[in-house]
């Protein structure tokens, strides 16, 4: 009896849809997070101190879109995938929930830090990349896949600069803080150059029954050589090393046209009917694209701040919002098509990276109705994918499938 009585909410947890898989809590959750941390910026840029986070408003609108919101979504994505790469059973049921309930902890410490010690709100806010990445190893460790295991450090570099970005905030040090933040987007970078050039071609090319191109090896190469070298460059940067701006730059713009090469050769042109395919082209564009922006940043022709933002919200924000709308399909048994307003949502956050990025560094006088726009796009874009599939991803497939 009191084994049955001890394993009964275990198995109510398990058997609840939204904790089948990860894609389903962590990408409902980082719609939702994204919309609301937006409104609170944007109250804040109109002059309504709406919040007293930990950092400050500016601090926490850096931190968390980066270790908020993208982090949800990665971890939601590569513990969803790693199932599809190992054949083994993924992240599931009480264990899912306790990351789940570790990540929401971390976002209402770093809102709401109740004059708590600074290095309490580190460690709840710090574990949990490392849980994530030390799940993901396990399995893939266990089948073998070892080309996966490319997302290991990654994750765990990426730890490292939610790491320095506390300490920036408990030694007053605003350049590491500004040093981490741009490792950290380089990274979300990196990332999407190995997802992007793993399904963008293959997702193409089975939707529009057209022959996938095959890789090109010293492209391939010289691609996530130059992307990942940009990592290393930003990483001694941010431990204090000085690197010349000539190196850092033409390492970038290697990326950039490698980048370029790269996905040109993937059939973009051709998915212009399709939302859910141009608006992974349209994201996987902004990589080079904000990478040459960086690039002039350093030149002294720009601001940085708005190569970042090229980086965050053309390729990460819409990126992340295309994959969750089609994984939200494939992986609760329903046909991938676009669905209503997803098209419109996809739009609006590549016309809002245009807006804030290449329109700002154009006519830097417009900078309150650029910021304003970019960020009711975002918020109308993501409100849009929650329409959608909130009921979706709380509910169990429509195949009976387990996911």
């Amino acid at each position: 009896m009191p084994t049955t009585t001890s394993s009964q909410p275990a198995s109510k947890v398990e058997h609840l849809p939204l904790m089948r898989l990860a894609f389903r809590p962590f990408f409902l959750l980082a719609a939702l997070f994204s919309v609301v941390s937006l409104l609170v910026w944007l109250g804040f840029w109109h002059g309504n101190i709406l919040l007293r986070p930990y950092g400050g408003l500016v601090f926490w609108h850096q931190h968390e879109m980066l270790f908020g919101f993208a982090t949800a979504v990665v971890a939601g994505f590569l513990l969803t995938a790693v199932r599809n790469w190992t054949g083994l059973p993924s992240l599931s049921g009480a264990p899912l929930l306790g990351l789940v309930v570790l990540w929401l902890l971390g976002r209402v410490l770093m809102a709401f830090p109740m004059d708590l010690p600074g290095w309490l709100l580190l460690a709840v806010d710090l574990a949990f990349l490392p849980v994530v990445a030390i799940t993901m190893a396990r399995l893939v460790i266990t089948a073998k896949r070892w080309r996966n295991l490319i997302f290991i450090p990654v994750l765990l570099l990426f730890a490292t600069a939610n790491l320095a970005m506390h300490l920036g905030v408990m030694q007053g040090d605003a350049e590491l803080i500004r040093q981490a933040a741009y490792l950290a987007v380089l990274l979300i970078t990196l990332m999407m150059t190995v997802v992007g050039g793993r399904v963008i071609a293959m997702f193409t090319a089975n939707r529009l029954g057209r022959t996938k191109p095959e890789p090109i090896a010293l492209l391939e190469g010289v691609t996530l050589v130059n992307t990942a070298g940009v990592v290393v460059l930003q990483l001694v940067i941010m431990l204090g090393v000085a690197i010349p701006a000539l190196l850092m730059g033409g390492v970038m713009l290697l990326a950039a046209l490698a980048n370029t090469v790269r996905m040109a050769r993937w059939g973009g042109l051709h998915s212009w009917r399709e939302p859910l395919l141009w608006g992974l082209h349209g994201s996987y564009a902004c990589i080079p694209l904000g990478l040459i922006m960086w690039v002039l940043a350093l030149m002294g022709l720009m601001r940085v701040e708005l190569a970042v933002h090229a980086l965050t919200i053309g390729g990460m924000g819409t990126m992340m919002l295309a994959m969750m709308a089609r994984v939200s399909l494939g992986h609760t048994g329903r046909p991938i098509r676009t669905l209503p307003g997803i098209g419109v949502a996809l739009g609006l956050m590549l016309i809002a990276a245009l807006v804030r990025s290449p329109l700002l560094a154009l006519f830097p006088q417009i900078t309150h109705w650029t910021y304003t726009l970019s960020i009711i796009f975002w918020c109308v874009a993501y409100a849009i994918f929650l329409v959608h599939y909130t009921w979706p991803l709380m509910q169990a497939r429509v195949d009976g499938q387990d996911g």
